[in-house]
C-alpha cells in the first residue's frame, strides 16, 4: 500500500459540517453536535474515497496572525469578534459550533488522527509546510482557494476541494488549476494579490479581475515581472498599467500575506498520523458522552479499513 498523507483543513471543515447538517440532533448535555457529526461523516467519505495511509488535522492556533494584519490591516477584519492584545483575536464563530470544538477535538483523538497547529499561524500555514516537506503524495482537504497554491503534479500534492459540497468534490492537480483559471499553481498566489479576495479582507488592485490578472500573468510569468512591465510602461494598456502602479504600495507586502509559510518547526511524528485502528472502549465512551452515534462509527470503520 503506497503512502499518502491526507492533510485536513479542519476549520474550513468543521465550518461547513455546521452549516450543512441540521442542528436538531443534540448531546445529552443540550448541545448541538451537527458539526462534529457532520465532520465525521466528511472523514468517512475522505478517507473511503482517497485512501490516505497518514491522516492530520491541521489547526488554526492563531486564525488572523498579527504579522499578516502589519502588513494589511483589513486582514480578516470583519471576522474579528474581539481584538486581544496578548494573543490571538477573537474570530466570530456561532455560539452552538463555538461549544462543539472541544467535542471535535475529543473525537479527532480518539480516531488517533493528531491535531498539528503552531502558534502565530494558520491551519493554512501549518499545510503548506507539511505538503512541501513531506515526500510522496499529499491531499489537501480544504475550502479555501488559497491553498490551489500548493498544487504540484512533480510533488504528487493534489487539493480536494469541498467549496461545491462533500457531493460533489473536486480533485485539482495542475492541468485543473490551468483549466479553471488560465494559470498555472505556482502563480496562483500573485493571482490571489492582484484579483483580492473579499472573504479574506485583501482588496487586491483595483479594477483588476480574474481575467485580468490572469493575462498579466500569462504576459509576464509573475507579479515582479508584471511590475516590472508596468514601470517600464510596456506590455499592458496604459488603463491596466495605472491600475498596476496605483498599487504598489499593496503589492509591496500582499504577497507575504497570501503565500502559506512552508517552513514552519513542526513538531509532528510521522508514525503518529499512520492510521490505526481506533480503541473501541474510547470510541464507546465518546459516542455515550455526546451522541456521535453512527457518525463516529462510519469513520471508525473507513479509519480501521485503511489501517
Amino acid at each position: 500500500m503506497t503512502d499518502r498523507l491526507m492533510l485536513l483543513d479542519t476549520a474550513s471543515l468543521y465550518f461547513r459540517a455546521f452549516y450543512g447538517v441540521p442542528d436538531t440532533v443534540k448531546a445529552p448535555d443540550g448541545r448541538p453536535v451537527n458539526a462534529a457529526r457532520g465532520l465525521l461523516d466528511m472523514i468517512a467519505k475522505l478517507v473511503t474515497t482517497y485512501e490516505p495511509s497518514h491522516l492530520i488535522a491541521c489547526w488554526d492556533d492563531d486564525w488572523r496572525p498579527q504579522w499578516r494584519v502589519d502588513l494589511i490591516p483589513s486582514y480578516k477584519t470583519h471576522r474579528v469578534a474581539a481584538e486581544v492584545e496578548t494573543g490571538p483575536d477573537v474570530e466570530v464563530i456561532p455560539d452552538p459550533l463555538e461549544i462543539q470544538v472541544p467535542i471535535i477535538r475529543e473525537e479527532l483523538s480518539a480516531l488517533g488522527i493528531p491535531i498539528v497547529g503552531i502558534a502565530a499561524h494558520e491551519a493554512d500555514d501549518v499545510i503548506g509546510t507539511l505538503a512541501t516537506t513531506t515526500p510522496g503524495p499529499v491531499d489537501v482537504v480544504t475550502g479555501d482557494r488559497d491553498l490551489f497554491q500548493l498544487v504540484d503534479d512533480d510533488s504528487d500534492v493534489r487539493v480536494i476541494y469541498t467549496g461545491r459540497g462533500m457531493s460533489n468534490l473536486e480533485v485539482l492537480t495542475d492541468a485543473v488549476v490551468v483549466t479553471k483559471y488560465g494559470i498555472l499553481p505556482t502563480q496562483y498566489a500573485d493571482f490571489a494579490v492582484l484579483r483580492g479576495d473579499a472573504s479574506d479582507g485583501l482588496p487586491g488592485v483595483a479594477g483588476i479581475g480574474e481575467k485580468t490578472a490572469a493575462t498579466l500573468l500569462a504576459a509576464h510569468g509573475d507579479l515582479a515581472g508584471i511590475i516590472r512591465a508596468a514601470e517600464a510602461g510596456d506590455g499592458m494598456s496604459a488603463g491596466v498599467r495605472a491600475k498596476v502602479l496605483a498599487a504598489l504600495d499593496y503589492l509591496a507586502v500582499a504577497p507575504t500575506v497570501v503565500e502559506v509559510v512552508r517552513n514552519l518547526p513542526l513538531d509532528v511524528d510521522p508514525d503518529e498520523a499512520r492510521l490505526a485502528a481506533p480503541d473501541a472502549a474510547t470510541l464507546a465512551d465518546l459516542t455515550d458522552r455526546w451522541n456521535l452515534g453512527s457518525s463516529l462509527d462510519r469513520a471508525a470503520a473507513a479509519i480501521s479499513a485503511r489501517a
